[in-house]
């Protein structure tokens, strides 16, 4: 909060200092100086606006409570298993899951 109220007085006095009253000699005068100087205040204070903006911080979001299921138990077992053409019984390693 300290730093917008800071960045908005210095943004006042830019400003400020950057406006003139117009006075009766400079009425058939063009002078761009002015314009060119409100363009610059213009910039200065919209970069310090949207810097105040933009740096906000980080945000913290919770997703509320979640349960995540646990992943199978699983391991290899050598079981025995019955042949096709002969009727036998060969091992093979098998992945068994709870």
């Amino acid at each position: 909060m300290k730093r917008i109220i800071s960045s908005l007085l210095i943004a006042t006095a830019l400003v400020g200092s950057a406006i003139q009253p117009a006075a009766a000699r400079d009425r058939h005068h063009d002078d761009t100086g002015r314009i060119i100087a409100g363009g610059v205040a213009a910039g200065v204070v919209g970069g310090l606006i949207g810097g105040a903006i933009a740096n906000g911080g980080p945000r913290y979001i919770d997703e509320g409570p979640r349960y995540v299921e646990p992943a199978p138990r699983c391991w290899y077992e050598d079981r025995d298993v019955r042949n096709r053409y002969d009727g036998g019984y060969h091992v093979e390693t098998v992945r068994v899951c709870e």
